[in-house]
């Protein structure tokens, strides 16, 4: 190895090739360990300068660095860069699957020449058994494992073929390796050096804190697109992602901001390359504003000043949140991080782990459980985030997240803590914060009946409390540290020496409760329209002016409008067919039936009072935002049996039925009678349509206790949708 660590030749090779005059944080000590041929494990936040820490010393050192990275999109981008500051072509190359034959060829003759300094592969390029062969004839440096998160189980991407790197160095021929990574926890951080044999590889952990980002978490109500849109609007000019759950809901996103003359485009990796590097080169160009991408997929994008990252759906870990959050602000300059949490999106991601082994299932709950917990936390969530990576924020209030800049009041819970501790300690520190909750309050399942621990002393201590206090209490007690989180036994909760002390001798803690993320639980899937400024005086004419038509027309109030569509009307103030049509629950169909009256209630409401119309909330909608339902539409068209329908969409029976509902409540018509003459006798059916003539309300619940056990929900849902499309539409 040659002798060039010394910080007088790396600085001078720093100012020759990348043009700076001195490192960032532990970037120097990282390159003179690697110039001096040992094994090295980076733990460096994004925008940290992760690259330079192999990018440099490849240039320094005889023979060529190769660097195992997951996304294509990146190699291109650092190969351009490397590219400019070479003075001989083809100084950094890639290799993977987009390379034509020529290309290909050419690679391979810079590398046995010694040209290349720098080769970049994909996991699964670098473990093919013809490069295999390959890349033994040439004289490696040493090896670079970019996102080594991707080797473990317990990190946010886990990739099955990063597990065969170790296996593809030893064929190859060993060099010192080095493994990079921007999120890791402790766990991550030992399960990756274990899989590349590089135990005792020094460690150079930089801070998790970016003081520039602000974290934010809102409740994900149904006017999350409006939401959106508002944000970009208020932030007009400036880059920005959005990252969503799947590729279908990225491109219909994709499509409104665009529809909302936002400069947007989608990025997925169902998408062919050329429209991906496309969009990539736009954003980097500045020709979009917005990338709207799925959370799978990393971007693979070096852009310095993205000002805010958007998640649309949270994602499946923290180590994942950290990870996207910190494409914002890497110039250190501002940086806006907004997650939209909804529980039942948590739920969505649990189900689809269905189908995995019964191990990543219990990893990936635990993650998603990780993740529920900062959402709801009330905590400084910079203190939640350095916590879960090993790191102590020792600031009572950052100034830089909703909940310092919000704080909620505290509440004496000195009591519950030492019940807990209490309570974990008799059930011997072997069970998860579920089962410990279960005891507290008072739930007698099937296990806490096996074990004997309903015969406690502390068995339903906390029955008669609202749940969200013990809560509280249990992730709050992790975060001072009072109770830990055995990862190794499925995250059973542990005290700590710390807790022990404080049950012994209890002093003063203070808790803030977490926040409220409540779904709306109305089985009519409408939006609501009741977390806005509503305007009452509008809304309650909105009211009387439906009852009135409600008599003319001899129908049920609510089959005209719902509620929630009224308080959206008096929110943003609709004055045209059009305009109104935007309004949650209601389609082209009852706006042209019954639109107008309100259309011309509200227009004579803002010019007597001079009420200015807020302009931002008016979002336009594109057309077919589901193809879902007009598929479901086609079939019940061609009368395909509704089961058949939800079958060949592959959702269930009820879905399907959520689906139809909103149909129908938005003012589109549609005939299931022959459908439910097949499954139906003709008195049950007059019956439950008689019920809806003469009620009041469309509430399912009340529904089924004014009907009674003898009808099953099913039927009654299938008939409040045949009432409405022959009353409504």
């Amino acid at each position: 190895m040659v002798d060039m660590n010394t910080e007088k030749e790396i600085t001078r090779n720093l100012k020759r090739y990348f043009g700076f005059d001195t490192f960032k944080g532990h970037q120097a000590a990282i390159i003179s360990n690697v110039l001096a041929g040992n094994d090295s494990f980076v733990l460096m936040p994004t925008g940290g300068g992760k690259s330079l820490c192999y990018q440099l010393p490849a240039l320094m050192l005889e023979g060529t660095a190769i660097v195992v990275s997951p996304l294509i999109a990146l190699m291109k981008n650092q190969v351009d860069v490397m590219s400019s500051l070479g003075e001989k072509e083809g100084i950094a190359r890639f290799m993977n699957s987009t390379l034509t034959r020529t290309a290909l060829d050419e690679t391979k003759r810079d590398l046995l020449k010694g040209v290349t300094k720098l080769l970049y592969v994909a996991p699964e390029t670098l473990t093919k058994e013809e490069n295999i062969e390959f890349l033994k004839q040439v004289k490696i440096s040493f090896y670079a494992i970019d996102e080594a998160h991707c080797i473990s189980e317990w990190g946010h991407d886990f990739r099955v073929e990063y597990r065969k790197i170790r296996p593809a160095i030893d064929a190859i021929g060993r060099a010192p390796i080095i493994a990079l990574t921007a999120t890791a926890t402790d766990k991550v951080r030992m399960d990756i050096k274990k899989n590349l044999g590089i135990v005792e590889a020094q460690d150079f952990r930089s801070s998790f804190n970016r003081p520039n980002l602000f974290y934010e978490v809102r409740p994900k109500t149904k006017d999350v697109e409006k939401n959106v849109i508002r944000f970009i609007k208020n932030n007009q000019g400036k880059s920005g992602i959005i990252y969503c759950l799947s590729r279908k809901q990225v491109e219909y996103l994709a499509e409104v901001l665009v529809a909302n003359d936002i400069k947007a485009a989608p990025y997925h990796a169902g998408m062919d390359a050329t429209t991906r590097a496309q969009t990539q080169d736009d954003f980097l160009m500045e020709r979009i504003d917005v990338i709207v991408a799925t959370i799978a997929f990393g971007m693979g994008i070096d852009k310095p000043d993205v000002r805010y990252v958007i998640h649309y759906d949270m994602p499946k870990s923290l180590e994942g949140y950290y990870q996207e959050t910190g494409r914002a602000g890497r110039d250190g300059g501002e940086g806006v991080c907004v997650a939209f949490y909804s529980f039942k999106d948590l739920q969505k991601l649990e189900k689809f782990m269905e189908d995995k082994p019964v191990s990543e299932q219990d990893i990936g709950r635990q993650l998603l459980k990780e993740t529920a917990s900062y959402a709801e936390s009330s905590v400084c969530r910079r203190k939640l985030l350095l916590h879960y990576f090993g790191e102590e924020y020792n600031h009572n209030n950052c100034g830089m997240c909703d909940n310092c800049l919000n704080p909620k009041e505290k509440v004496e819970a000195k009591n519950q803590l030492c019940n807990v501790i209490a309570i974990i300690l008799a059930i011997k520190e072997n069970f998860t914060e579920d089962y410990v909750m279960d005891i507290i309050m008072g739930n007698e399942t099937d296990e806490i009946l096996a074990h004997k621990h309903d015969e406690l002393e502390l068995f339903a201590v906390g029955e008669n409390d609202d749940e969200k206090i013990w809560t509280s209490v249990i992730r709050q007690g992790q975060l001072l540290g009072y109770l830990d989180k055995d990862i190794e036994n499925s995250g059973a909760l542990k005290v700590t020496s710390k807790g022990n002390k404080f049950l012994k001798k209890p002093t003063a803690f203070d808790i803030t409760l977490d926040n409220d993320f409540e779904e709306d639980e109305s089985d009519i899937p409408v939006e609501s329209g009741s977390g806005c400024a509503v305007d009452p005086a509008l809304f309650q004419m909105l009211k009387d002016l439906r009852k009135q038509l409600s008599k003319e027309l001899n129908v049920p109030p609510y089959v005209i409008f719902q509620d929630p569509s009224l308080e959206a009307m008096a929110t943003n103030y609709p004055e045209t067919i059009e305009e109104l049509q935007n309004i949650p629950g209601v389609g082209s169909g009852k706006a042209k039936r019954y639109g107008q009256a309100f259309c011309d209630l509200i227009r004579r409401h803002c010019q007597e009072n001079e009420i200015e119309r807020p302009e931002d909330l008016r979002i336009r909608t594109i057309a077919n935002k589901s193809k879902l339902k007009v598929s479901i539409i086609h079939s019940i068209d061609r009368k395909v049996a509704l089961d058949d329908i939800a079958e060949v969409n592959g959702i269930d029976f009820d879905e399907l039925l959520d689906n139809i509902e909103a149909i129908v409540y938005s003012g589109t018509k549609i005939n299931i009678d022959y459908f439910l003459n097949e499954v139906m006798d003709e008195d049950r059916l007059n019956d439950i349509y008689d019920y809806f003539q003469e009620s009041e309300t469309d509430n399912l619940d009340d529904a089924m206790d004014e009907l009674g056990d003898d009808y099953s929900e099913e039927e009654i849902r299938l008939v409040r949708i045949k009432f409405l499309s022959d009353m409504a539409n």
